[in-house]
């Protein structure tokens, strides 16, 4: 009889506040729901047409005999981008993040950790013309010697790219721009590392990395699996720089140095946009499904992956 007169007295004691905060979480939990399903919807309905286009309905050329050969090297390319962005970023970002959170000191910290967040803020037309203008020149040189060099690797063979505007170059420059959220996030996982776990470690007689070993990556590894996914996810969508750095061709191609480089489902739809209708449009659409499947997949495995490491709680 008290429990029930006790739980009829927190019942009646709920403030306004709280059903106004939690009917607003869950419409804004709702309206998440229904803008994805609204997105899926219109993907599909207007993809339906292009898996049955004519190979002069894909592309003007007619050089694809179905829509799942037009749109398996953009897959590729997709996937191979951000592959290769993800192997230059996620090294540097965990390494800055590390010496952010437990190497420098705390002025150098705030400064570079600013600077970091800033270039999270650059347009991706500035990283796009920095690509073309800057980069790509610069990197030339270094193409020629790594093909003069080692002729004998498959993927720095043939002739090089005179302008320097390859599929590495563009992982390169997705790399500057996924590493502003890979390390942001890695560093305040980092500092969210028990400090009683890390004295106890410099207590046994660990030094600082060694410390870092024992304490502060296995504690953030986790919470680095999910940065690098939402990285990844960053360096899959990116259109604008890709389009305007790389020399695109619709090829699977596994070679970084060459004029012919794959491009990507993002670009490749800015690119066509302008000049596409009828059913031809409907194929841009559909390879835009692709993306999203591909996208919506990465992002289901870093919440399984993540919520596997913290005990099914997710983070």
């Amino acid at each position: 009889m008290t429990a029930l007169t006790a739980s009829a007295r927190l019942r009646a004691h709920r403030r306004p506040g709280d059903s106004i905060f939690s009917g607003l979480a869950l419409v804004g939990g709702l309206v998440i729901l229904v803008a994805l399903a609204a997105v899926a919807v219109f993907l599909i309905a207007q993809s339906l047409p292009a898996f049955g286009a004519t190979p002069q309905q894909i592309t003007s050329t007619g050089e694809f005999a179905s829509f799942w050969a037009y749109v398996a090297p953009l897959a590729f390319g997709t996937v191979w981008a951000a592959l290769l962005a993800l192997l230059f970023a996620v090294p540097f970002s965990i390494a800055i993040a590390l010496f952010t959170s437990h190497y420098a000191p705390r002025r150098i910290a705030r400064a570079l950790g600013a600077i970091v967040d800033l270039l999270a803020a650059i347009p991706s037309v500035v990283y796009g013309a920095w690509g073309i203008f800057v980069f790509a020149p610069f990197v030339q040189p270094f193409y020629a010697f790594l093909n003069d060099l080692v002729p004998w690797f498959p993927l720095f063979s043939g002739n090089v790219s005179a302008s320097g505007r390859t599929i590495l170059t563009v992982a390169m420059v997705l790399a500057v721009m996924v590493i502003p959220i890979v390390t942001a996030l890695s560093r305040e996982i980092f500092l969210q590392t028990p400090r009683l776990n890390e004295e106890a470690a410099l207590a046994l007689g660990a030094t600082r990395w060694e410390m870092i070993q024992m304490a502060v990556l296995p504690f953030g590894r986790a919470g680095i699996v999910s940065a690098v996914m939402l990285g990844l996810g960053r360096a899959l969508g990116e259109t604008l720089a890709v389009a305007m750095v790389l020399s695109p061709s619709v090829v699977v191609s596994f070679f970084l140095l060459r004029t012919e480089n794959p491009t990507t489902v993002a670009a490749n739809i800015a690119l066509q946009f302008p000049e596409s209708y009828g059913v031809t449009l409907n194929v841009l659409i559909a390879t835009g499904l692709i993306l999203f499947v591909i996208t919506f997949a990465v992002n289901a495995a870093s919440r399984a992956i993540v919520g596997s490491r913290a005990g099914g709680k997710g983070i």
